[in-house]
């Protein structure tokens, strides 16, 4: 049990996300990522989805009203320092989130989760356009993997300077930060660049091979919005992140073919 004194200590952040029962990925990888930086976690839950690392089996969006309420609830009852928004699936949801993050005044991530890692989609096509003219606006930082960076750039990302380029594009776009994620080009190293007005931060880390899970999106995005929350500027709580991340992939739980990250590891 937290005594009244730690509650009042320990920073608060707020995760917007699906619900994955595999624990590997939405809330449930948040909510991990916020305890391992010393974050009290809240949720507000989009979308109930039935997954396992490589399969999307279905997806139940939650009423818009009850996704803006959990949110309404959370802003009232806790001091939020940070919130993140994960998988919002259509334009009602995202309408609802961002009507209710519009009252408050705090650094949002936003993850703009439209492809999993298995190659399902996670957004309707629809609902895109909602993501730039509703929340983009807001954001401290968008973090999109390589998939949703291509389609929110509108061209091809096939290396690190063509990854720069299309994060080029999209700061001078929407004015906010953008982290430029290289895991999927498989190189050598994981090599990340945080994107702002200022020019590019670069983040790297060995390659981490032979690992095939989900929720490194979620993880990363969460680690980050933990250290806002905290405080840190955000290219520290971006370091921060991607030491943690690192790490979590690296020391992954395996069960026959199924593998998981260990993000206390």
């Amino acid at each position: 049990m937290t005594s009244a004194k730690g509650a009042r200590s320990r920073p608060v952040a707020l995760t917007i996300a699906g619900s994955d029962n595999s624990a590997g990925a939405g809330i449930q990888a948040d909510l991990k990522a916020f305890s391992r930086f010393g974050c009290y976690g809240l949720t507000a839950v989009t979308c109930v989805v039935a997954e396992v690392p490589g399969q999307v089996a279905a997806i139940q969006p939650v009423k818009p009203e009850i996704v803006a309420s959990q949110i309404a609830l959370s802003f009232q009852a806790f001091p939020v320092g940070a919130a993140k928004t994960g998988m919002l699936f259509s334009t009602p949801i995202i309408e609802a989130v961002a009507q209710e993050l519009a009252r408050v005044k705090i650094p949002l991530v936003i993850d703009p989760v439209m492809v999993a890692s298995s190659g399902d989609p996670l957004l309707k096509k629809s609902a895109v356009s909602a993501y730039l003219r509703l929340l983009f606006p807001r954001a401290a930082l968008v973090t999109p993997n390589l998939d949703e960076l291509q389609i929110l750039a509108g061209r091809p990302v096939r290396n690190l300077e063509e990854m720069k380029e299309a994060g080029r594009v999209l700061v001078d776009r929407h004015g906010c930060a953008f982290l430029l994620k290289g895991g999927h080009l498989r190189g050598k190293r994981a090599v990340d660049f945080l994107a702002t007005q200022e020019g590019f931060q670069e983040f790297s880390a060995p390659f981490v091979r032979g690992v095939e899970t989900h929720g490194t999106g979620c993880t990363y995005s969460a680690s980050i919005t933990a250290g806002l929350a905290s405080g840190k500027s955000l290219a520290k709580a971006v370091a921060a992140g991607k030491r943690h991340i690192t790490r979590a992939i690296a020391g992954s739980l395996h069960w026959g073919k199924t593998c998981a990250l260990d993000q206390f590891a």
